[in-house]
């Protein structure tokens, strides 16, 4: 078995830029056009789950989601998906998180493979609004994925891709639904965001800034030495 770190696969709301806040203003869009109230703290709730997981536990909270059938549902979904397009629009280079740009020209000049697991369906568009097209080798298409995190698929779809052997993946994510996907495709975790949260990742950085590329390989190797 190979000890070589072949690829790291990023998450991306987060993790390379932070559209959370559009995805809140949208779903809180869509929630007032049905009468329901929805806080920041529920919004925590949807972080790493994909967008139809979104609206059931948005009904859930209110308790009407019987009150929709599936093509309803489906129609919900693509509402808020326009409300979020609106918003994005205004994305722009500046808005990739510290430290990402420089991590991912070092990965790619080490010839490490980079690939893109986010359950974001708009993560193509995100991606070139953000001219980072050319350093990814692939991005999963989250339409085209049957099991959302914390399912595994979705990072076991990226390194299959990517031709890599899943042990010698790294993830990022900043949501426990992620890491958790990330471990179960037994890869190594690397975790932004809160240590009380995140724990069940390798390692955990508060921000984005921190992790450096000669960080992520020490990590790695030092996992595959104990």
């Amino acid at each position: 078995m190979s000890q070589n770190l072949e690829a790291v696969i990023f998450d991306l709301d987060g993790v390379i830029t932070d559209t959370a806040e559009y995805h809140f203003l949208a779903w809180r869009s869509l929630a007032e056009s049905l009468g329901i109230t929805f806080t920041r703290e529920q919004n925590e709730l949807l972080k790493g789950i994909s967008r139809m997981e979104s609206l059931e536990l948005i009904l859930d909270l209110a308790g009407k989601s019987l009150d929709y059938g599936n093509d309803e549902k489906l129609e919900l979904s693509e509402r808020k998906n326009g409300y979020y397009l609106e918003l994005i629009r205004t994305i722009t280079p500046n808005d990739i998180l510290p430290g990402i740009e420089k991590l991912l020209k070092e990965l790619k000049d080490h010839k490490i493979k980079i690939g893109l697991a986010s359950a974001s369906k708009n993560a193509f568009q995100v991606i070139k609004s953000l001219e980072l097209n050319d350093y990814f080798n692939y991005i999963v298409n989250a339409a085209e994925v049957k099991n959302g995190k914390p399912d595994p698929e979705i990072f076991r779809t990226a390194a299959d891709m990517l031709q890599v052997s899943y042990e010698n993946c790294v993830g990022v994510e900043d949501a426990v639904a992620g890491v958790t996907a990330i471990k179960a495709a037994n890869m190594f975790a690397i975790g932004i965001g809160s240590m009380g949260a995140l724990k069940q990742a390798d390692v955990i950085y508060q921000d984005t800034a921190d992790l450096t590329f000669a960080r992520l390989i020490d990590h790695f190797k030092n996992s595959k030495t104990k």
